[in-house]
């Protein structure tokens, strides 16, 4: 009894050793593998890191967007800019109507040699002269100072404060600007006008490459009593300083004076100041003419018009609709 009761001990333990065996081997089997960490950190790390490659390469491409600026040099009576832009590589030459001398700038339509047509982008055309690119500035960057103002100071296309696009426009004058108490700091300013709406037309002032702010007018040719030649007065911008600068203008000071002509006028010349007459470019109907002043003026710019044969057509000072005393 004793032997055979040990003997079926021994192959009870058996048993029961081979079905733990077994266990272990099922259990082993069914539990998953442990993750592999170091592999997946290692995905991880790699990923973050073309992530930040590819991030790093646009910004890096936008930066390498020219960013524009707009540098104002020369005629300015010795006064510096307040800009600093690489050099443009053509100047607009100095032409005289930049002066006072009383020169011709090319008052008739045809073309100069800059031609009128637009830019070959898409951008504004061109003015009839050379001359009416002034101090330094070269037509890119008038162009480029354009588009950032209607850019900025536009509103939403079909609205009715929309300016429209660049192309739509003529620059006709690009000159510097003088800051005075009510608007601080140097510029630009750039006039286009509308080519398909007659008299119409956008003064852009430029500060430090960003657009500082815009007026708009549209010329009175039209309206009863208005002779061949027209100023609007909301242009004054262009030859006046703030009225809280009274007596105090910052000079030398480059002026400008824009409007329209009708036939039969030839010829317009602009006096101002302690300057001689200047001739104006006229240019697609509109008349432009620029200067420097050196003193102290209280009464407006004296403009005269003459038809082909000399004879004169229109003078300013007998211009009712004309405001000859500066405010």
């Amino acid at each position: 009894m004793n032997g055979s009761g040990e003997q079926v001990n021994r192959e009870d333990f058996g048993f029961e050793e081979r079905m733990r065996e077994l266990l272990a081997e099922d259990a082993y089997t069914i539990r998953p593998s442990p993750a592999p960490y170091p592999a997946i950190r290692r995905r991880g790390l790699a990923e973050r890191r073309r992530r930040v490659a590819v991030t790093g390469a646009a910004l890096m491409t936008l930066a390498a967007v020219p960013v524009g600026a707009y540098a104002v040099a020369g005629g300015s009576g010795g006064r510096a800019a307040d800009t600093a832009v690489p050099k443009p590589s053509v100047s607009a030459p100095h032409s005289s109507t930049a002066g006072s001398t009383g020169e011709s700038t090319g008052g008739s339509a045809s073309a100069s040699s800059s031609g009128t047509q637009g830019d070959t982008t898409g951008g504004p055309a061109r003015p009839v002269t050379d001359g009416q690119l002034l101090d330094g500035i070269t037509f890119a960057q008038a162009a480029d100072g354009l588009k950032e103002c209607l850019s900025a100071e536009g509103g939403p296309p079909g609205s009715t404060a929309d300016l429209g696009e660049a192309e739509d426009y003529r620059i006709i004058l690009a000159i510097k600007s003088t800051g005075d108490s009510n608007d601080p700091g140097d510029g630009i300013y750039v006039t286009a006008v509308k080519k398909q709406r007659a008299g119409s037309w956008v003064l852009c002032s430029i500060k430090g490459g960003v657009a500082s702010g815009i007026s708009t007018g549209s010329s009175d040719a039209e309206a009863p009593g208005a002779g061949p030649v027209t100023v609007d007065i909301n242009g004054g911008k262009l030859y006046q300083q703030s009225f809280t600068d009274k007596g105090d203008w910052k000079l030398p000071f480059r002026w400008g004076v824009i409007g329209t002509v009708e036939a039969p006028v030839a010829r317009v010349t602009v006096s101002y100041g302690d300057g001689g007459p200047v001739t104006a470019a006229l240019d697609h109907g509109w008349f432009v003419a620029a200067g420097l002043l050196n003193q102290q003026v209280t009464l407006a710019p004296h403009i005269k018009g003459y038809d082909g044969s000399g004879k004169l057509v229109y003078d300013s000072d007998e211009d009712g609709t004309y405001r000859r005393t500066l405010p």
